[in-house]
């Protein structure tokens, strides 16, 4: 199996040659990080260094979701990937490892909504016609679930009565937190309900609490709003597994290049949470999109259509 970054990391830096290599590519990933333009000779050797890794077990580690100490093992795929991001977002290199089935999980889910379902004398009226309330029912019945739904909701609501906007790089950080340590079957009922009328509609667009973490007074540009992305090593990620994972395909059945519908909606929910946090756009339809404009984008309106367009016009999302 690939081994993870760190491990991989600290092979390197134990050898002599490999950890000067590294050095020389963690300088180049700097400057990319800081949009400082490279001379000629500073382009010829960071391309030199990413060459002499060669076969190193660094040039072809990946990270998981789910580990510790994500954000380092990222930081170490993008020095080592460095010259990947050189065009306009083409991140098709995911750094992270399909996720296997997690079957264990699955049986526990089941088991919470056979209890939900054996309550039906205190079911709510209407209760049946929405999903979305019945997958919330099931999450309040998981301890894990119902407490880091809570914890983010919490976070992610004003106080009554402040003037002050809440704290939006918290509130995200909850929301990353519950995506990636409930599990998915969870997840992905909450967020993903089938819905007939604009109650339940609503409550499913509520589910990010998006007065927090996707509304903002203005819409910014898309482009700034990618720029930011990139800037971040977790979204940079996020948005690089997004594009592999839903890259659309006219010619396949599922509209997706990659033919894994279930991979592409965990790609998506890998960008709850970040800077480019996506969200449903009304009660009344499944569209989604990002809190940007591609208004006046000048030359680059294209470019902006392309990364709203990711969203908004995606046949494999």
């Amino acid at each position: 199996p690939r081994s993870d970054c760190l491990a991989a990391e600290q092979l390197c830096l134990s050898d002599s040659t490999c950890n000067a290599t590294y050095k020389t590519l963690e300088n180049c990933a700097l400057a990319k990080t800081h949009f400082l333009p490279l001379d000629h000779d500073s382009r010829v050797r960071c391309l030199n260094a990413e060459l002499d890794l060669g076969n190193s077990s660094l040039l072809h580690c990946k990270c998981h979701r789910r580990m510790k100490r994500q954000e380092h093992c990222l930081r170490v795929f993008w020095t080592v990937h460095s010259s990947v991001t050189d065009g306009y977002f083409n991140l098709e290199t995911s750094p992270y490892e399909n996720p296997a089935n997690e079957e264990q999980w699955k049986t526990h889910y089941n088991e919470v909504a056979a209890l939900v379902s054996g309550k039906d004398c205190s079911r709510l009226a209407g209760d049946a016609t929405n999903p979305c309330l019945e997958a919330s029912h099931v999450c309040n019945l998981s301890r894990k679930c119902f407490r880091l739904r809570t914890d983010y909701a919490s976070i992610c609501t004003k106080e009554a009565g402040s003037e002050d906007m809440c704290d939006r790089r918290k509130c995200r950080r909850g929301l990353r937190n519950f995506f990636e340590r409930v599990p998915e079957d969870f997840t992905k009922r909450i967020l993903f309900c089938p819905c007939q009328d604009e109650l339940c509609g609503e409550r499913r667009r509520k589910t990010v609490v998006p007065d927090c973490s996707f509304q903002s007074n203005t819409k910014p540009n898309c482009l700034a709003l990618l720029d930011s992305c990139l800037e971040d090593h977790l979204c940079k990620s996020r948005l690089a597994d997004f594009q592999q994972n839903c890259q659309p395909a006219d010619m396949s059945p599922d509209g997706c290049s990659q033919h894994n519908h279930a991979a592409c909606l965990q790609a998506y929910m890998g960008m709850i949470g970040t800077p480019m946090t996506p969200n449903y756009v009304s009660n009344s339809s499944v569209k989604v999109s990002l809190w940007c404009t591609c208004e006046s984008s000048g030359n680059q309106k294209e470019k902006c259509d392309q990364i709203l367009g990711m969203f908004e016009s995606n046949k494999c999302l």
